[in-house]
């Protein structure tokens, strides 16, 4: 009995990824953001990004791909999940929880660096928050979201949202978005890897 549960799930994961690719916006959407994320590196910029629970192991996940390696040793790039537990411990007790991100995105986002916001309801208080600090600043935004968008949909400068009905099949295609970004973002800068 539990095999088939576990075939229905590897079936419903397969489904959900298998939908999102078909739609050519969505390719087309992580190709431009690809492309403006390379070139904002090459410009001296950075990435920051931010989830909570899951999204925000997703989120930390992103930013060493950049920092440390992805499949081959190159330079670091500059990124920066927030997620230190003293800034988010000292921004929720002093600001309170909507602010954890926005606070950091005050602190290191500058004109012309990505935020990236995930948020598998799309109402995440705390991502509004930062993606409303990001736009203040000019940072080009990016929001993962899930189900019908929520309060997020439509707010930033490119949005995917995936239309699964539990948070864990709309984190792994949030993760598979981001690996294969981090991988457009290679292939551009570093060809000579590929």
């Amino acid at each position: 009995m539990l095999k088939e549960n576990i075939r229905n799930s590897y079936l419903t994961a397969f489904e959900t990824v298998k939908a999102f690719v078909e739609n050519e916006e969505n390719i087309e959407k992580t190709e431009k953001i690809a492309q403006e994320l390379a070139l904002a590196y090459k410009n001296g910029k950075k990435s920051l990004i931010a989830g909570n629970g899951g999204s925000n192991c997703d989120a930390m996940h992103f930013a060493e791909e950049f920092t440390g390696r992805f499949r081959k040793d190159r330079r670091a790039l500059p990124s920066i999940s927030i997620s230190d537990s003293s800034h988010i411990t000292c921004v929720g007790n002093d600001y309170g929880f909507d602010f954890v991100f926005a606070k950091g995105v005050e602190a290191f986002g500058q004109e012309g660096d990505f935020f990236f916001g995930i948020s598998t309801s799309g109402n995440s208080k705390n991502i509004i928050e930062a993606v409303k600090s990001a736009k203040e600043r000019n940072l080009k935004t990016v929001a993962l979201l899930g189900k019908d968008g929520g309060k997020l949909k439509g707010v930033c400068d490119y949005e995917f949202i995936i239309p699964g009905e539990t948070s864990d099949r709309i984190q792994e295609v949030h993760m598979m978005i981001l690996h294969i970004i981090i991988e457009g973002v290679e292939r551009i800068l570093f060809p000579e890897n590929y």
